[in-house]
């Protein structure tokens, strides 16, 4: 795992990414084009196992030709570091033992919050914003590193 000043040394241009929301039951997924500007739902993973996860993640960066990884950090709201964060950062050692891309952290504070307001201006019902909230906040968890990665 590396910072993400680390990680903008390291990706080239034109290469894709993926955003990941791990939560306790699902795992959203988000990838962005080829050149990082926007950042699109992508899946929405059942947490089974850690083995399972990692077999598809290891396919979806094959198909999509993916060069760096982004997770959601979520780090309490006063600033602090919880078991969640703790939980994230175990995950993405077990992810490294098998994926050799780069990985860094992002803070995801109100990324799922940010990701239903945003499904509620597109005027879409609230069964459907429920059911795609995990890919929804894994993208808006990538965009926010695009966003700085561009800056």
């Amino acid at each position: 795992m590396i910072t993400i000043e680390e990680f903008k040394k390291k990706y080239s241009t034109r290469s894709r990414l993926i955003g990941i929301d791990l939560g306790s039951k699902r795992i959203g997924l988000g990838i962005c084009d080829e050149y990082r500007k926007i950042s699109t739902p992508y899946k929405t993973l059942n947490k089974t196992n850690i083995n399972d996860f990692i077999k598809h993640l290891k396919e979806i960066i094959k198909e999509n030709n993916i060069k760096g990884i982004v997770v959601g950090n979520p780090i309490n709201m006063d600033g602090s570091l919880g078991k969640s964060s703790q939980s994230v950062k175990d995950t993405i050692k077990n992810i490294e033992k098998f994926i050799d891309i780069p990985i860094c952290l992002w803070d995801e504070r109100l990324s799922t919050v940010g990701a239903f307001n945003i499904s509620s201006q597109l005027d879409i019902n609230v069964t459907k914003r429920e059911k795609d909230i995990d890919k929804n906040a894994a993208a808006f968890i990538l965009q926010g590193a695009l966003d700085y990665l561009n800056n």
